[in-house]
Protein backbone atom coordinates (compact mmCIF):
# COMPACT_ATOMS: atom_id res chain seq x y z
CA UNK A 1 0.00 0.00 0.00
CA UNK A 2 1.12 3.59 -0.71
CA UNK A 3 1.77 6.33 1.59
CA UNK A 4 -0.37 7.73 -0.25
CA UNK A 5 -3.57 5.44 0.12
CA UNK A 6 -2.64 5.12 3.73
CA UNK A 7 -3.10 9.06 4.01
CA UNK A 8 -6.56 8.71 2.61
CA UNK A 9 -7.89 5.45 4.30
CA UNK A 10 -6.94 7.47 8.02
CA UNK A 11 -8.39 10.30 6.96
CA UNK A 12 -11.79 8.70 6.03
CA UNK A 13 -11.27 6.34 9.14
CA UNK A 14 -10.49 9.96 11.26
CA UNK A 15 -14.13 11.72 9.37
CA UNK A 16 -16.26 8.69 10.15
CA UNK A 17 -14.93 8.84 14.02
CA UNK A 18 -15.53 12.66 13.97
CA UNK A 19 -19.10 11.94 12.42
CA UNK A 20 -19.65 9.27 15.18
CA UNK A 21 -18.00 12.09 17.70
CA UNK A 22 -20.55 14.62 16.39
CA UNK A 23 -23.78 12.42 16.66
CA UNK A 24 -23.12 11.14 20.31
CA UNK A 25 -22.55 14.71 20.89
CA UNK A 26 -26.00 16.06 19.39
CA UNK A 27 -27.92 12.68 21.00
CA UNK A 28 -26.71 14.24 24.51
CA UNK A 29 -28.12 17.75 23.62
CA UNK A 30 -31.48 16.24 23.17
CA UNK A 31 -31.27 13.90 25.89
CA UNK A 32 -30.17 16.95 28.48
CA UNK A 33 -33.40 19.14 27.08
CA UNK A 34 -35.98 15.90 27.30
CA UNK A 35 -34.88 15.41 31.19
CA UNK A 36 -35.06 18.92 31.33
CA UNK A 37 -38.43 18.85 30.43
CA UNK A 38 -39.39 15.89 32.22
CA UNK A 39 -38.61 18.07 35.44
CA UNK A 40 -40.84 20.74 34.43
CA UNK A 41 -43.54 17.87 34.01
CA UNK A 42 -43.28 16.34 37.22
CA UNK A 43 -43.09 19.74 39.18
CA UNK A 44 -46.00 21.29 37.85
CA UNK A 45 -48.20 21.80 41.10
CA UNK A 46 -51.55 24.12 42.02
CA UNK A 47 -49.61 27.75 40.74
CA UNK A 48 -49.92 26.07 36.76
CA UNK A 49 -53.22 26.17 37.58
CA UNK A 50 -54.03 29.53 39.35
CA UNK A 51 -51.99 30.87 36.52
CA UNK A 52 -54.52 29.31 33.61
CA UNK A 53 -57.10 30.29 36.00
CA UNK A 54 -56.11 33.94 35.58
CA UNK A 55 -55.81 33.83 31.72
CA UNK A 56 -59.01 31.86 31.26
CA UNK A 57 -60.55 34.37 33.43
CA UNK A 58 -59.61 37.88 32.26
CA UNK A 59 -61.68 39.91 29.90
CA UNK A 60 -59.49 40.54 27.55
CA UNK A 61 -56.27 39.89 25.30
CA UNK A 62 -52.97 37.65 27.05
CA UNK A 63 -49.81 40.28 25.81
CA UNK A 64 -46.68 37.75 26.17
CA UNK A 65 -43.52 39.33 26.26
CA UNK A 66 -40.11 38.61 26.06
CA UNK A 67 -36.54 39.55 25.77
CA UNK A 68 -34.09 38.11 22.75
CA UNK A 69 -34.47 34.56 22.43
CA UNK A 70 -37.29 34.64 25.28
CA UNK A 71 -38.93 36.96 22.67
CA UNK A 72 -38.40 34.74 20.15
CA UNK A 73 -40.25 32.06 22.41
CA UNK A 74 -42.64 34.58 23.38
CA UNK A 75 -43.82 35.48 20.05
CA UNK A 76 -44.79 32.15 19.28
CA UNK A 77 -46.49 31.12 22.47
CA UNK A 78 -48.69 34.36 21.84
CA UNK A 79 -49.47 33.03 17.83
CA UNK A 80 -50.42 29.56 20.00
CA UNK A 81 -52.49 30.97 22.24
CA UNK A 82 -54.50 32.69 19.55
CA UNK A 83 -54.68 30.35 17.54
CA UNK A 84 -55.93 28.03 20.25
CA UNK A 85 -58.91 29.98 21.56
CA UNK A 86 -57.27 32.86 23.53
CA UNK A 87 -56.70 35.95 21.97
CA UNK A 88 -53.35 37.21 22.69
CA UNK A 89 -50.47 39.51 21.21
CA UNK A 90 -46.72 40.16 21.47
CA UNK A 91 -45.12 43.04 22.61
CA UNK A 92 -41.86 44.00 22.80
CA UNK A 93 -40.92 45.04 25.87
CA UNK A 94 -38.08 47.63 24.61
CA UNK A 95 -40.67 48.64 22.36
CA UNK A 96 -43.19 48.88 25.36
CA UNK A 97 -41.10 51.40 26.94
CA UNK A 98 -41.18 53.89 24.33
CA UNK A 99 -45.11 54.04 23.78
CA UNK A 100 -46.34 50.49 23.29
CA UNK A 101 -47.06 49.72 26.84
CA UNK A 102 -50.61 51.66 25.11
CA UNK A 103 -51.20 48.71 23.92
CA UNK A 104 -51.80 47.41 27.36
CA UNK A 105 -55.95 48.05 28.75
CA UNK A 106 -57.43 47.16 31.52
CA UNK A 107 -58.84 43.53 31.46
CA UNK A 108 -55.67 42.35 30.06
CA UNK A 109 -53.10 40.03 31.72
CA UNK A 110 -49.27 40.13 30.91
CA UNK A 111 -47.01 36.68 30.02
CA UNK A 112 -43.47 37.22 30.38
CA UNK A 113 -40.48 34.79 29.69
CA UNK A 114 -37.17 35.99 31.45
CA UNK A 115 -34.90 33.13 32.15
CA UNK A 116 -32.63 34.94 35.22
CA UNK A 117 -36.19 37.33 35.77
CA UNK A 118 -34.07 40.54 35.81
CA UNK A 119 -33.90 41.16 32.18
CA UNK A 120 -33.77 45.34 32.27
CA UNK A 121 -36.24 45.58 29.28
CA UNK A 122 -38.52 43.79 31.08
CA UNK A 123 -38.91 46.01 33.77
CA UNK A 124 -40.94 49.02 32.87
CA UNK A 125 -44.03 46.50 31.34
CA UNK A 126 -43.71 44.58 34.77
CA UNK A 127 -43.88 47.50 36.96
CA UNK A 128 -46.39 49.05 35.01
CA UNK A 129 -48.81 46.06 34.90
CA UNK A 130 -48.03 46.12 38.91
CA UNK A 131 -49.21 49.79 39.04
CA UNK A 132 -52.17 48.89 37.23
CA UNK A 133 -53.67 45.53 38.55
CA UNK A 134 -52.74 43.90 35.45
CA UNK A 135 -52.36 40.30 36.46
CA UNK A 136 -48.78 39.17 35.54
CA UNK A 137 -47.73 35.75 35.00
CA UNK A 138 -43.73 35.16 35.33
CA UNK A 139 -41.96 32.23 33.23
CA UNK A 140 -38.88 32.43 35.15
CA UNK A 141 -36.02 30.21 36.98
CA UNK A 142 -35.19 32.96 39.72
CA UNK A 143 -38.10 33.33 42.35
CA UNK A 144 -36.18 36.06 43.99
CA UNK A 145 -35.41 38.49 40.42
CA UNK A 146 -37.67 41.46 39.70
CA UNK A 147 -40.44 39.16 37.27
CA UNK A 148 -40.11 36.83 40.31
CA UNK A 149 -41.25 39.36 43.07
CA UNK A 150 -43.83 41.41 41.16
CA UNK A 151 -45.45 38.20 39.42
CA UNK A 152 -48.90 37.89 40.87
CA UNK A 153 -48.61 33.77 39.56
CA UNK A 154 -44.79 32.01 38.75
CA UNK A 155 -44.45 29.58 37.19
CA UNK A 156 -40.89 28.26 38.12
CA UNK A 157 -38.56 26.79 35.44
CA UNK A 158 -36.11 23.60 36.58
CA UNK A 159 -32.99 25.24 37.58
CA UNK A 160 -30.54 23.29 34.74
CA UNK A 161 -27.39 24.12 33.05
CA UNK A 162 -28.48 24.95 29.51
CA UNK A 163 -27.44 22.37 26.75
CA UNK A 164 -24.42 23.85 25.21
CA UNK A 165 -21.26 23.01 26.67
CA UNK A 166 -20.59 27.29 27.85
CA UNK A 167 -24.09 26.72 29.42
CA UNK A 168 -24.59 30.22 27.99
CA UNK A 169 -26.70 29.87 24.87
CA UNK A 170 -30.00 29.60 25.24
CA UNK A 171 -30.89 25.98 24.57
CA UNK A 172 -32.44 24.04 27.47
CA UNK A 173 -34.11 27.05 28.90
CA UNK A 174 -35.91 28.19 25.69
CA UNK A 175 -37.22 24.91 25.18
CA UNK A 176 -38.33 24.91 28.57
CA UNK A 177 -40.19 27.81 27.77
CA UNK A 178 -41.75 26.73 24.77
CA UNK A 179 -43.08 23.72 26.16
CA UNK A 180 -44.54 25.64 29.00
CA UNK A 181 -46.17 28.25 26.87
CA UNK A 182 -47.56 25.05 24.83
CA UNK A 183 -48.87 23.67 27.92
CA UNK A 184 -50.76 26.78 28.78
CA UNK A 185 -52.31 27.36 25.36
CA UNK A 186 -54.11 23.35 25.26
CA UNK A 187 -54.79 23.61 28.72
CA UNK A 188 -56.87 26.82 28.33
CA UNK A 189 -57.84 25.04 24.62
CA UNK A 190 -59.35 22.30 26.29
CA UNK A 191 -60.96 24.59 29.16
CA UNK A 192 -62.98 26.44 26.75
CA UNK A 193 -64.03 23.28 24.83
CA UNK A 194 -62.86 24.24 21.44
CA UNK A 195 -63.98 21.81 19.00
CA UNK A 196 -62.49 20.63 15.18
CA UNK A 197 -65.11 23.67 13.80
CA UNK A 198 -63.37 26.31 15.95
CA UNK A 199 -60.14 25.45 14.69
CA UNK A 200 -60.97 25.42 11.65
CA UNK A 201 -62.25 29.17 11.87
CA UNK A 202 -58.69 30.04 12.86
CA UNK A 203 -57.31 28.08 10.28
CA UNK A 204 -59.05 28.60 7.22
CA UNK A 205 -56.17 28.35 5.10
CA UNK A 206 -53.16 25.90 4.24
CA UNK A 207 -53.16 22.06 5.27
CA UNK A 208 -54.73 22.54 8.53
CA UNK A 209 -58.10 24.28 6.96
CA UNK A 210 -58.41 21.27 4.55
CA UNK A 211 -57.55 18.82 7.40
CA UNK A 212 -60.61 20.44 9.02
CA UNK A 213 -62.79 20.87 6.51
CA UNK A 214 -66.39 19.52 6.88
CA UNK A 215 -68.80 17.31 4.64
CA UNK A 216 -71.34 20.54 4.32
CA UNK A 217 -68.63 22.75 2.93
CA UNK A 218 -67.48 20.31 0.03
CA UNK A 219 -71.06 18.82 -0.82
CA UNK A 220 -73.91 18.81 -3.12
CA UNK A 221 -76.80 20.09 -2.24
CA UNK A 222 -80.81 20.33 -3.44
CA UNK A 223 -81.01 19.83 -7.40
CA UNK A 224 -77.52 18.27 -7.92
CA UNK A 225 -78.77 14.76 -5.48
CA UNK A 226 -79.54 12.13 -7.77
CA UNK A 227 -82.98 11.26 -5.72
CA UNK A 228 -85.97 9.02 -7.02
CA UNK A 229 -88.86 6.97 -5.01
CA UNK A 230 -88.57 3.73 -4.93
CA UNK A 231 -91.62 3.05 -7.08
CA UNK A 232 -90.03 4.90 -10.08
CA UNK A 233 -88.86 2.58 -13.03
CA UNK A 234 -85.37 1.53 -14.27
CA UNK A 235 -85.19 3.82 -17.50
CA UNK A 236 -85.65 7.04 -15.18
CA UNK A 237 -83.20 5.59 -12.79
CA UNK A 238 -80.77 5.26 -15.73
CA UNK A 239 -81.81 8.67 -17.09
CA UNK A 240 -81.23 10.40 -13.81
CA UNK A 241 -77.65 8.58 -13.06
CA UNK A 242 -76.56 9.97 -16.68
CA UNK A 243 -77.66 13.26 -16.15
CA UNK A 244 -76.10 13.85 -12.82
CA UNK A 245 -72.90 12.35 -13.01
CA UNK A 246 -72.22 10.40 -9.61
CA UNK A 247 -72.61 7.19 -10.89
CA UNK A 248 -75.39 6.50 -8.27
CA UNK A 249 -79.07 7.37 -7.17
CA UNK A 250 -80.32 7.61 -3.66
CA UNK A 251 -83.69 6.01 -3.39
CA UNK A 252 -86.42 7.44 -1.21
CA UNK A 253 -88.83 6.21 0.57
CA UNK A 254 -91.00 8.54 2.56
CA UNK A 255 -88.61 11.06 2.30
CA UNK A 256 -86.22 9.39 3.84
CA UNK A 257 -83.26 7.38 2.07
CA UNK A 258 -84.38 4.03 1.57
CA UNK A 259 -81.49 2.33 -0.64
CA UNK A 260 -79.22 3.47 -3.72
CA UNK A 261 -78.39 2.31 -7.10
CA UNK A 262 -74.73 1.87 -8.28
CA UNK A 263 -73.41 0.73 -11.88
CA UNK A 264 -72.53 -2.38 -9.90
CA UNK A 265 -75.95 -2.64 -9.13
CA UNK A 266 -77.23 -1.84 -12.78
CA UNK A 267 -74.49 -4.99 -14.22
CA UNK A 268 -75.70 -7.29 -11.37
CA UNK A 269 -79.03 -6.71 -12.10
CA UNK A 270 -78.29 -6.36 -16.32
CA UNK A 271 -81.18 -8.81 -18.54
CA UNK A 272 -84.12 -8.14 -20.52
CA UNK A 273 -86.17 -7.54 -17.32
CA UNK A 274 -83.82 -4.65 -15.98
CA UNK A 275 -86.08 -2.10 -17.66
CA UNK A 276 -89.45 -3.52 -16.41
CA UNK A 277 -88.13 -2.86 -12.82
CA UNK A 278 -89.10 -0.75 -10.17
CA UNK A 279 -85.99 1.12 -8.59
CA UNK A 280 -87.08 -0.65 -5.35
CA UNK A 281 -85.96 -3.99 -6.80
CA UNK A 282 -83.00 -3.16 -7.91
CA UNK A 283 -81.47 -0.85 -4.80
CA UNK A 284 -79.41 -2.16 -1.82
CA UNK A 285 -80.62 -1.16 1.02
CA UNK A 286 -78.39 0.67 4.19
CA UNK A 287 -75.98 2.23 1.82
CA UNK A 288 -73.02 3.78 3.87
CA UNK A 289 -73.80 7.24 4.72
CA UNK A 290 -72.40 10.24 6.51
CA UNK A 291 -74.03 13.26 8.28
CA UNK A 292 -73.10 17.34 7.95
CA UNK A 293 -70.56 17.36 10.81
CA UNK A 294 -68.03 14.85 9.61
CA UNK A 295 -64.74 16.12 8.20
CA UNK A 296 -63.98 15.45 4.76
CA UNK A 297 -60.69 13.39 5.23
CA UNK A 298 -63.07 11.35 7.02
CA UNK A 299 -65.45 10.78 4.80
CA UNK A 300 -62.79 10.27 1.75
CA UNK A 301 -61.62 7.24 4.01
CA UNK A 302 -64.88 6.25 4.12
CA UNK A 303 -65.01 6.12 0.67
CA UNK A 304 -61.81 4.21 0.22
CA UNK A 305 -62.35 1.79 2.48
CA UNK A 306 -65.22 0.90 1.18
CA UNK A 307 -64.56 1.18 -2.52
CA UNK A 308 -67.01 3.73 -3.65
CA UNK A 309 -66.58 7.10 -5.27
CA UNK A 310 -69.70 9.01 -3.84
CA UNK A 311 -71.93 8.28 -0.67
CA UNK A 312 -74.53 10.49 0.62
CA UNK A 313 -74.85 13.05 3.82
CA UNK A 314 -77.79 12.44 5.67
CA UNK A 315 -79.55 14.50 8.31
CA UNK A 316 -81.99 11.87 10.46
CA UNK A 317 -82.65 9.59 7.89
CA UNK A 318 -82.92 12.41 4.65
CA UNK A 319 -80.76 13.03 2.73
CA UNK A 320 -79.09 16.33 2.31
CA UNK A 321 -76.31 16.28 0.18
CA UNK A 322 -74.37 14.04 -1.66
CA UNK A 323 -69.81 13.83 -1.95
CA UNK A 324 -68.15 12.56 -4.52
CA UNK A 325 -64.76 11.53 -4.51
CA UNK A 326 -63.79 14.36 -6.74
CA UNK A 327 -64.79 16.87 -4.42
CA UNK A 328 -62.83 15.80 -1.95
CA UNK A 329 -59.50 16.00 -4.42
CA UNK A 330 -60.52 18.92 -5.43
CA UNK A 331 -60.78 21.18 -2.19
CA UNK A 332 -57.24 19.40 -1.24
CA UNK A 333 -58.30 16.71 0.98
CA UNK A 334 -55.99 13.51 0.99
Amino acid sequence: MSVENARERMTAKTGREERLREAAFASSVLRQEAHALTLLACGLDGSFCEATDCLYGIKGRIAVTGMGKSGHVARKVAATLASTGSPAFFIHPAEASHGDLGMLASGDAVLAFSNSGNTAELSDIVLYAARRDIPLIGVTRNADSLLGKHAAHILLLPFVPEADPLDCAPTTSTTLQMALGDALALTLMRRRGCSPEDFHRWHPGGSLGRKLLTVKEIMHEGEDMPLLPASALMPDVLMLMTGKGFGVAGILEKDRLAGIITDGDLRRHMGPALMDKKAKQVMHPDPVVVNEDTLAVAALRLMQENRITSLFVTREGKPVGILNVHDCLRAGVE
